[in-house]
Parts: structure tokens; sequence; C-alpha cells
């Protein structure tokens, strides 16, 4: 099966099996291994992905529903100009220890900043990022990074800029 579809700004043509999941597509076929597999049912958010504006597990999606799709993995994020605030944020606040699943935890953290505007409640916060789960902090550290990057309209705008310029209107 053809797939057209782009990744962080580049277009891919590959031909995978049409249940081949999106996680296996850009770690085996595509080298971006920043998505992770945690528990392969789209419950722990280690594998999340922005396709198509909006933040789904990767895991779930299977190529047949990858074509004409616009995709940004945490190495497209790191990309952004408000990536640097996000991870300084959370480095501030000791939100990663082991970091396996920092990298669905900030591509949901971009989710939320390009959603909402400033500032945004920590119950918000907390159902925002819901869908991700994290064995080591205990999830304070974070809600406070996501809380202190919620109170800056800047980054928001800036968060806001660069979600235009991946996806459009989508």
């Amino acid at each position: 099966m053809k797939i057209k579809f782009t990744v962080n700004g580049k277009e891919n043509d590959l031909d995978p099996p049409p249940k081949k999941r999106l996680l296996d597509i850009l770690r085996d076929d595509l080298d971006l291994i920043g998505a992770k597999e945690g528990c392969g049912k789209g419950e722990c958010g280690a594998c999340t992905v922005l396709m198509n504006g909006k933040q789904v597990n990767s895991c779930l999606i299977p190529a047949l529903q990858v074509p004409g799709s616009h995709i940004v993995t945490i190495e497209g994020l790191q990309q952004w100009s408000g990536f640097p605030a996000i991870e300084q944020a959370y480095i501030e606040h000791g939100a990663v220890q082991c970091g396996f699943c920092m990298s669905g935890f900030v591509m949901s953290s971009a989710a939320l900043l390009a959603k909402f505007s400033s500032p945004i409640s920590v119950e918000q916060i907390k159902w925002e990022l819901a869908g991700n789960i994290c064995r080591c902090t205990g999830y304070e550290k974070i809600v406070e990074a996501v809380r202190d990057l919620s109170q800056q309209p800047a980054l928001i705008q800036q968060i806001k800029n660069d979600w235009q310029h991946a996806f459009g209107g989508r």
C-alpha cells in the first residue's frame, strides 16, 4: 500500500502493510525513535505525536489512516521556536527522571499550550495531560512545569505560531 505523508515538514513516500502502526513506521522506516512504545494499547502516552493538528497515540494509528497526514514527532518539535522554553521548564522543575515518558508529555504539553490561552488552570493541565503515564515523577513537577509555561503569554503565542506553521488550518 503506497502512502504519501509529511513528517516534521519532510515528504515521505512509503509502501508499508496497511495495518503497520504509525509508531513502527516512525521508528523502523524513518529512524525517528523519540516516540516510545510503552503499553501498545494507547493508554500510556509514550508514543504521542501530533497528527493533523491533534495529539494521537501513534501505536493506535494503522498505516491506512496515514496518507496525506501532517505529523510532528518530538524530533520535529525540537525545531519549534517554543521548544527550548518547554525543555527548560521541565529541567528546572525536576520533571524528568528516567525520561521514557517525556517525549509524550512534552508533545502533550505543546498541544495544550497551542490549544489554550494564558493562564491555564491546574485542573485543566491535569485533564489535558491525563493520557500520559509516568511511573517516576509523581506528576506534580510535570504539572508545575506546564503551569509555569502557561503563565507566559509570549511563549504561548510562539507555540501557536509554530503550530500554525506545522499544521496550517488543521
